[in-house]
């Protein structure tokens, strides 16, 4: 592990980087545990709060664990999937919000990658995706759910539909495109849509992935994309009357 620092820069960056280069190039292995905050010290000559940073650093991002106690210290995580993916959501949100992503460029994305897991989603679907599937569609359907509610149910069938393509690192890739995507499209959707229109839609994936029917999975699908985008035109074209209506009075 390189230990000349650069006085140029911060050198709790610098420490940081080097032991995050040290995990990723598996010099540190998962699980393994990182020399002690006065080796860490010593090696790289400078003060042990400043090896306090570069560790937060770390363990911010997930990189690292500590523990306390006569067998603690910090240690490389075994980042899991689940983890990750809560990661990319956080991202995928704060990215989608801070620039603004108009709505229809959300939905192709979001759309064009769903798509991508569906020929595995067909062939691999078990038993238990289709009952979580059907499980949120009962949900859907159920008197007095709220809007949050049903768009929290309509990001979990999504995520069932995704999982049933039995690839893990495919459902991490697509967190960010249904539980971040999903929920922008409701928040600008939710007043226009029809719960029965969606639910009859959700009702057909599900049937189509029974089936094993790639062909009327992948017409469900796009039927659901096409009905999202007119939803958002509504919502556009509503925004656009108000909008002139109140220039108009002024």
């Amino acid at each position: 592990m390189k230990t000349a620092l650069n006085s140029d820069r911060d050198y709790s960056q610098q420490i940081a980087q080097t032991i995050r280069d040290a995990i990723l190039n598996g010099d540190l292995p998962a699980d393994g545990r990182l020399p002690s905050e006065a080796e860490l010290a010593t090696r790289f000559s400078v003060s042990r709060p400043t090896v306090r940073e570069a560790l937060k650093r770390l363990a911010a991002q997930n990189l690292i664990r500590t523990q306390r106690g006569a067998t603690g210290g910090a240690f490389v995580n075994r980042l899991s999937f689940a983890q990750a993916q809560e990661h990319l959501t956080t991202t995928a949100m704060l990215l989608l919000s801070m620039n603004r992503v108009d709505f229809e460029t959300a939905c192709e994305a979001r759309f064009a990658l769903q798509r991508a897991c569906l020929p595995m989603a067909v062939q691999r679907r078990s038993p238990a995706h289709l009952a979580a599937m059907q499980a949120e569609i009962a949900r859907q359907s159920s008197d007095g759910l709220s809007d949050e509610g049903f768009c929290a149910s309509d990001v979990a069938f999504h995520r069932a539909l995704i999982d049933a393509a039995g690839n893990p690192v495919l459902s991490w890739h697509l967190a960010g495109a249904v539980e971040a995507m999903q929920p922008l499209m409701n928040m600008i959707t939710f007043s226009a849509r029809s719960r029965a229109r969606i639910i009859t839609l959700h009702q057909a994936l599900v049937a189509a992935l029974q089936a094993h029917s790639l062909p009327d999975a992948q017409s469900g699908l796009d039927a659901l994309a096409a009905y999202t985008l007119e939803l958002g035109g509504q919502i556009r074209a509503h925004r656009a009357l108000q909008a002139s209506g109140s220039a108009a009075q002024l």
